[in-house]
């Protein structure tokens, strides 16, 4: 009898084991399986609400706009810069709502500032020479990468640092070397992650796509630095400074208005398809072979400039939908990351001119509603229970499609089709 219980105890402990849960492990994710992977879409992110940076959004704002992104499939994150509060709150933010949620998910591609000496002083701008603020930017960088490893996965170096139409701070490719260098051997001394991937995120010409003026020795070992390369495309603002892609040729003149701008919107595609091709193509040339993503691409959906009505008539919502849908189409299919641009407006950006274009690239406006890019998303009610600056995500337009095309505008005429 004793034996028989001794038998039930320890199999009434062995089932009762059984039923306890073992602690879950953390899964540590590297960058080398977020970007390429579609599971884990990528935006350029700001929580910028004012006209000024001097106001900072609040952590309790950040998490919102994090919940907000969750719901929208969004895994991945762009910042920009670490001297304002925003990228090191954003962090705690992600933290916090890791710990109410230890299913949430979020990571960062974490940007430092780079500029030449002299940039945004009101003196002449030195490109040959690195600005002196940028070795501490570096070091906040490092940090909170050290902080937080489980959210930073990706340290990138400068943001459109090389192009040479940043005229207010770019600098030379052998300065981005230089960081990119030096955070990479701090990967080799173990003083940071060894899977950190380490990038500059700039234009496709920056990365040897387009002017060989730029096809230099530091860009080549640059090349042969990063990790991969963040290039990035802009069709939208292409269709006022390199519109032959956009014009609408002869043959589409008796087309109707659907079908015209459909054409513009696939032309649009192919053109980023190109620049990213030609960035392969140089890459290749060196010998190189690594992974290529998309740092930037965007549509504005409102300007009184140069895609006004006035000008390229590229912005409004419908056009900007639909290059989200086609843009988020093929990097999908294509294992290529996107980091969107972007998650929502700011107006900061063009703050002496509301109606200005790089205010409105947002999926989200101010006043918290999904534009036309994100209606269907709103249908599928991933909103629900969600809020932005106490507003809940509702449709621009009240969902009024015909409403939305009204404002539509067919591309200018080729003056080829003119004579």
């Amino acid at each position: 009898m004793l034996r028989i219980t001794q038998y039930l105890t320890l199999s009434i402990l062995l089932f009762m084991l059984g039923c306890i849960k073992a602690p879950k492990t953390t899964k540590q994710i590297t960058a080398a399986q977020i970007l390429g992977n579609p599971n884990y879409l990528a935006i350029s992110y700001g929580g910028y609400r004012e006209k000024s940076r001097d106001l900072q959004p609040s952590i309790n704002e950040l998490k919102d706009d994090m919940k907000l992104l969750s719901a929208m499939g969004i895994k991945v994150l762009r910042t920009y810069n670490v001297q304002l509060p925003q990228a090191p709150n954003i962090l705690k933010a992600i933290t916090q709502l890791k710990t109410e949620d230890p299913s949430f998910e979020m990571y960062v591609m974490l940007g430092a500032w780079i500029d030449c000496k002299n940039a945004w002083t009101g003196l002449e701008p030195n490109h040959e020479v690195e600005s002196e603020h940028n070795e501490s930017e570096i070091a906040r960088a490092v940090a909170l990468a050290q902080q937080y490893p489980d959210i930073v996965k990706i340290i990138a170096v400068g943001n459109e640092a090389m192009v040479h139409w940043a005229t207010s701070y770019f600098v030379r490719p052998n300065v981005i070397l230089k960081w990119v260098n030096h955070l990479q051997n701090l990967k080799i001394k173990g003083n940071l992650p060894k899977d950190l991937w380490i990038t500059s995120s700039d234009d496709f010409s920056s990365w040897g796509g387009g002017d060989p003026a730029y096809h230099t020795e530091d860009l080549n070992n640059l090349i042969k630095s990063v990790d991969y390369i963040s290039m990035h495309t802009y069709p939208m603002h292409n269709t006022h400074y390199n519109p032959a892609f956009w014009l609408m040729p002869e043959d589409e003149i008796n087309l109707s208005d659907n079908e015209k701008i459909e054409s513009a919107m696939l032309r649009s595609l192919e053109f980023a398809k190109k620049q990213y091709d030609s960035v392969a193509n140089y890459m290749k040339s060196l010998g190189v072979n690594k992974p290529i993503h998309i740092g930037e691409t965007g549509w504005a959906t409102v300007s009184n400039g140069h895609y006004s009505a006035n000008g390229s008539r590229a912005c409004d919502e419908y056009k900007s939908g639909r290059y989200y849908e086609l843009i988020r189409e093929w990097t999908n299919k294509n294992n290529i990351s996107c980091f969107y641009f972007e998650a929502f407006d700011e107006q900061w950006k063009d703050a002496a001119n509301p109606m200005g274009s790089e205010n409105h690239f947002g999926l989200i406006n101010l006043k918290g509603e999904a534009k036309y890019a994100i209606w269907d998303l709103v249908d599928k009610g991933v909103f629900e229970g969600l809020t932005r600056d106490g507003n809940p995500i509702k449709k621009t337009y009240k969902g009024d499609k015909k409403a939305l095309i009204k404002e539509v505008l067919t591309p200018p005429v080729a003056m080829s089709v003119l004579h």
